[in-house]
C-alpha cells in the first residue's frame, strides 16, 4: 500500500502533523505552503497575542515544549519556534514547497454520474482509488509560474482562520463606501508589521467590532496607543463567557471539562465556572452577564481568554464596551441601531472571523464538489470530523474546533494514516452520512442557537474514544479507575 504521493495544503500544524504521520507509514508526502516559512496562522499576528490554551494541553505527544518556556500561556513568537522546532526534529522541511499557493483541485477519474451511485467511499471503501488521481494546480506566489501535480490522495490542512475574511453584509449605501475613514479586517490589521500598525493607531479614533480573541486583543493595543483621550469602542452583538484564567476558583479547567466524569456534572460546573468569570471580570458591573450558560459557550467553541487587565481599561475609559446588534456607515462613522447620533470615528476593524468554507469551495474545479459543500452552515459535513464521504481520495484536517486544536489535529492525523495504511475501512457512505447526520441533531439539541457543527470542546474525549476504537486502540489511557475518571485527558496520554 505503501509508496502513494500524497498533497498536503498548508504547513501549518495540521500539515506538519500529516506530514509526519504519512511519513511513518511508507507514503511519498509534498506539502504546498503559500507562505516562505512553516507556522500557518502563527507566522504573523497581533503584537500582544499569547496562546489561549494552557501549554500542557498545546503541544505535540512526542515532543514537549522546551523548559525554557516557563509560561503556561506562551507568546506568539514562542508558540511559531515551537512549531518550527518540531518540523526540524522530525525533518519535515525537505519535503515542504514554500511559496506554493494552491490554485485548483480537479478529480480526474470516474464521472459524477458513476460517483453517484457509488454505495462506498471511493467507490471501493479504499482511500486510493483504481480509476482516480487529484491533479493540484499550483502557483510560484514569487514567479507566477503555475505546475500541476498528479498525486493519488489529497489532505487538506488549510484552515479556518485566514485568507476569506467574514466581512458584514450592509444595506445599499450604508456600507464602508458611505465612511470618509478606513475599514479594515483584523486579517489585515494583523499581518502588518507592529511599527506600521501602531502607526496606524496612534492618536486614531478606533472602533472594533468583535468581542472575541481578536477583538480584545485589538482594542487592547489601542487602548495602549490612545489612553483616555481617544478611548477604543468595542461593538459586540452577544454577551461572552471569556475566561480571565484556566483556573476557576482555583481548580484547574482541565478537571472540569477535560475528563470522564465531568459530563455527569456539567450543570454544576457550568454554574461553578460562571460564578468565577462573574467575580474576577465584575461582568454585573459592566452589564456583561451573557443570558446563556457557560456549557453552551464551550460547547460552541466560543471561549475566548481575556487580555489582562481588560476591564480595568473599561473601568479607566481607554475601553468603552458598546452593544451594537447592527449597525451602518455614515460619513462621519458608524450608526448604532436604535440610535440617532453617529459614533464619530476615523479607523474601524472587523474582528468579525473567517469564511473558511469559502476558501475551500473555490480550490475545488468540479461543480459537483463544491455543491456538496453545505449552503447553509459554515461546516462540512465530515465523517470523523476528516472524510466526506462522497470526495474521493481526499481528506481535511483541522476543520474542527476544540480547547485544544493541536491536540484534536494530531489524533485526526494519526487516524488518517491508520486508514491509508489499511488498519481499518471506513463504513458505507451511507452509514457515514448517518452517523453525521446523527452528530449534527444531538449537537442542535443540546445547543440550540448556539449550535456549531464541529466544535469538540466539551466532546473531546469522546471523539478521540471512537478515533482509538477504529485503530484498534484501547480508549482508556489511564492506569486506575480514579484517574480514568478525574485526570484530564491530554496528547501526552496518547503518546
Amino acid at each position: 500500500m505503501a509508496g502513494q504521493h500524497i498533497a498536503i495544503i498548508g504547513a501549518g500544524i495540521s500539515g506538519l502533523l500529516a506530514c509526519k504521520y504519512i511519513l511513518s507509514k511508507g507514503f511519498n508526502p509534498i506539502v504546498f505552503e503559500s507562505r516562505d516559512q512553516v507556522g500557518g496562522v502563527w507566522t504573523k499576528t497581533i503584537q500582544t497575542t499569547k496562546l489561549q490554551t494552557p501549554k500542557s494541553l498545546y503541544q505535540f505527544s512526542d515532543f514537549p515544549w522546551p523548559p525554557s518556556v516557563a509560561e503556561n500561556f506562551p507568546t506568539q513568537k514562542q508558540v511559531l519556534e515551537y512549531i518550527q522546532s518540531y518540523a526540524h526534529h522530525h525533518d519535515l522541511l525537505k519535503y515542504i514547497k514554500f511559496n506554493s499557493r494552491v490554485l485548483s483541485l480537479s478529480y480526474d477519474g470516474p464521472s459524477d454520474e458513476e460517483m453517484g451511485k457509488w454505495t462506498l467511499w471511493g467507490g471501493t471503501g479504499e482511500p486510493f482509488g483504481p480509476k482516480g488521481k487529484w491533479k493540484v494546480s499550483v502557483q510560484d506566489t514569487r514567479t507566477l509560474c503555475t505546475e500541476v501535480h498528479q498525486v493519488d490522495f489529497v489532505i487538506v490542512c488549510a484552515g479556518m482562520y485566514s485568507d476569506h475574511p467574514n466581512i458584514p453584509e450592509f444595506p445599499p449605501e450604508k456600507g464602508p463606501e458611505a465612511f470618509q475613514g478606513k475599514v479594515m479586517h483584523s486579517m489585515e490589521y494583523s499581518s502588518m508589521d507592529h511599527a506600521s500598525a501602531a502607526k496606524l493607531i496612534q492618536g486614531k479614533r478606533v472602533a472594533v467590532v468583535g468581542f472575541q480573541k481578536s477583538g480584545m486583543d485589538i482594542s487592547m493595543e489601542c487602548s495602549s496607543a490612545n489612553g483616555i483621550k481617544q478611548p477604543c469602542t468595542l461593538l459586540y452583538k452577544t454577551k461572552h463567557w471569556n475566561m480571565p484564567d484556566h483556573s476557576p476558583w482555583g481548580v484547574p479547567l482541565g478537571y472540569l471539562y477535560q475528563n470522564r466524569f465531568s459530563g455527569l456534572l456539567r450543570w454544576g460546573i457550568s454554574k461553578f465556572v460562571e460564578s468565577h468569570i462573574r467575580k474576577k471580570l465584575r461582568l454585573a458591573k459592566h452589564g456583561m452577564v451573557p443570558n446563556h450558560s457557560f456549557f453552551k459557550e464551550v460547547n460552541s467553541c466560543s471561549v475566548a481568554t481575556v487580555p489582562e487587565g481588560f476591564f480595568d481599561r473599561v473601568d479607566q475609559g481607554s475601553i468603552v464596551l458598546k452593544k451594537a446588534q447592527h449597525f451602518s456607515f455614515c460619513n462621519k462613522g458608524v450608526v448604532v441601531d436604535g440610535e440617532t447620533e453617529p459614533l464619530e470615528i476615523d479607523l474601524l476593524i472587523l474582528a468579525t472571523g473567517f469564511r473558511g468554507l469559502n476558501k475551500l469551495k473555490a480550490a475545488f474545479s468540479s461543480p459537483a464538489f463544491r455543491d456538496l459543500m453545505d449552503k447553509e452552515d459554515t461546516r462540512l459535513p465530515l465523517y470523523r470530523t476528516c472524510i466526506h464521504p462522497r470526495i474521493p481520495q481526499l481528506a481535511f484536517i483541522g476543520f474542527s474546533e476544540s480547547i485544544a486544536n493541536l491536540f484534536t489535529s494530531e489524533m485526526t492525523c494519526r487516524w488518517l494514516a491508520e486508514l491509508l495504511s489499511g488498519t481499518f475501512k471506513l463504513p458505507s457512505i451511507k452509514e457515514m452520512e448517518k452517523d453525521v447526520s446523527q452528530w449534527d441533531k444531538y449537537m442542535k439539541q443540546s445547543m440550540g442557537e448556539y449550535y456549531s457543527r464541529y466544535c469538540l470542546d466539551a466532546l473531546q474525549i469522546w471523539y478521540n474514544d471512537q478515533l482509538c476504537k477504529d485503530m484498534g486502540w484501547k480508549p482508556q489511557r489511564k492506569k486506575g479507575l480514579f484517574r480514568e475518571l478525574f485526570e484530564p485527558y491530554r496528547p501526552m496520554d496518547y503518546a
